[in-house]
């Protein structure tokens, strides 16, 4: 064991961590990037098809991005956004972003992660309706297995039963319905219809706590850390008519699919959704730095603005001038590079191509994707969908096998999800998708 992973073992707790089972072997020590790679102290290189985590989709060493956190640091390198005050970058990246982000988002509330964006959607929800004289308004619908940050706030509006387990959903005025995972809960394999039940289920959500009580509904557009869950066609649009039908704020959390992911600027625009909040991190900087964002529509914005009451929420890093010059390089980067038509005409396309052929490997039940974004359900029968025993970790068997090919791919149960940078290249691809094969082979054989 290194120096240095001796004092990360000695001195520093990492983020979801068994810290037995860490510190038994030690952490894996990452040296240093550069493109969709990444190096380990002892010089492998590792194809990081997670984009660290979910958020560097210009890769590890674009420099344009490198050289705006320089410049800006030497003018400005901190000033807040409290007390009437703002700086050139702040300002600059609030208009680009309402230039990039659907239709009717014209106004952003900078925050410094998506957990602090779950945080603030929060209040600023029931500070709109006590401002429209609806203080009633108080309940936020969220789903089963969800993934909204792990701060207090953003764990209670998420639905991952662990993080319950441990400390309860501890805000108030919280419920889930369940998700459209069609994998695993749709059971006679007719998805439109599936997807219609679970979205209906918001609708019947609303009636029992009744419409005057119910705030809003938040969602990813597709389930991120939960493990990809990607709806039937059928979900997105009834749940829209539904939150139009009842006067329900629908809060997207994009935190995962912005910026591209799915092929578009945003997911909402991918599947038509007309989000009133829209929450956004991770690959707003690429990762670089730090920072997210609450997109509102005008129409919310109009009411929170004519509150005659100060909203009395915010962060000492709300758009900080670095983290915003870093996101303004990234946006400006991903517009002259032509990221997202490259994406759309021919990256995607051939990814989509290629992963599906991952169904091909005896122990893979499905394989599905959506732009950048895609999913493997590792089942001991293809048939049946039965999955291994849970005392096998075979998810967590295959994530070391995919570390020992050379390749990152994360584990969600028996899960197997991929998230890889924008910049990947055909040739890179289908590099991917050989030591993904590579590591299933090895989990295969162990099994």
């Amino acid at each position: 064991m290194s120096s240095l992973v001796e004092y990360d073992a000695n001195h520093c707790f990492h983020p979801f961590s068994n810290y037995q089972e860490l510190n038994s072997q030690g952490a894996r020590m990452i040296e240093r990037g550069e493109g969709i790679y990444i190096y380990d102290d002892a010089g492998n290189e590792i194809l990081d098809a997670m984009s660290g985590l979910w958020c560097t989709n210009l890769g590890y060493s674009c420099q344009p991005l490198i050289d705006a956190a320089t410049t800006q640091m030497q003018s400005l390198p901190y000033y807040n956004l409290f007390f009437q005050t703002t700086h050139p970058p702040a300002a600059e990246l609030a208009k680009l972003l309402a230039e990039v982000t659907p239709d009717g988002m014209n106004h952003v509330f900078f925050t410094g992660s998506g957990s602090e964006c779950n945080d603030t959607v929060i209040r600023m929800v029931r500070y709109y309706w006590n401002a429209k004289g609806q203080s009633s308004k108080k309940t936020i619908i969220s789903r089963k297995n969800a993934y909204h940050g792990s701060t207090i706030a953003g764990a209670s509006l998420g639905g991952m039963g662990l993080m319950h387990k441990q400390t309860g959903c501890v805000v108030p005025d919280i419920v889930h319905i369940d998700q459209p995972y069609a994998f695993e809960e749709c059971l006679d394999g007719d998805l439109q219809a599936f997807g219609l039940e679970r979205a209906q289920q918001l609708e019947q959500k609303i009636l029992e706590l009744g419409e005057a009580n119910v705030a809003a509904f938040i969602a990813e557009p597709i389930q991120g850390a939960g493990g990809v869950i990607i709806p039937p066609e059928s979900y997105w649009p009834e749940i829209q008519r539904i939150c139009d039908k009842y006067d329900i704020l629908l809060i997207a959390d994009e935190v995962i699919c912005g910026f591209g992911r799915t092929g578009e600027w945003f997911a909402s625009d991918t599947y038509n959704i007309r989000p009133d909040l829209l929450c956004m991190a991770k690959g707003i900087t690429s990762g670089y730095l730090p920072l997210g964002g609450v997109m509102v529509r005008e129409q919310v914005a109009d009411v929170l603005k004519s509150a005659n009451s100060e909203f009395a929420h915010g962060f000492t890093y709300s758009g900080h001038p670095v983290a915003c010059a870093v996101a303004i390089a990234n946006i400006k980067q991903m517009q002259s590079r032509q990221i997202i038509p490259n994406l759309q005409q021919s990256i995607a396309p051939y990814f989509a191509e290629k992963w599906s052929e991952l169904m091909h490997h005896p122990l893979v039940g499905e394989a599905r994707v959506k732009g950048l974004v895609a999913a493997i359900e590792i089942v001991q029968d293809k048939t049946t969908k039965q999955r291994y025993d849970e005392s096998l970790q075979v998810g967590m068997l295959c994530r070391e096998n995919c570390i020992k090919s050379g390749l990152v791919m994360r584990a969600v149960g028996d899960t197997m999800i991929v998230s890889p940078p924008l910049i990947i290249t055909l040739e890179e691809i289908d590099l991917l998708v050989e030591r993904a094969k590579q590591a299933l082979d090895l989990t295969m054989a162990s099994l």
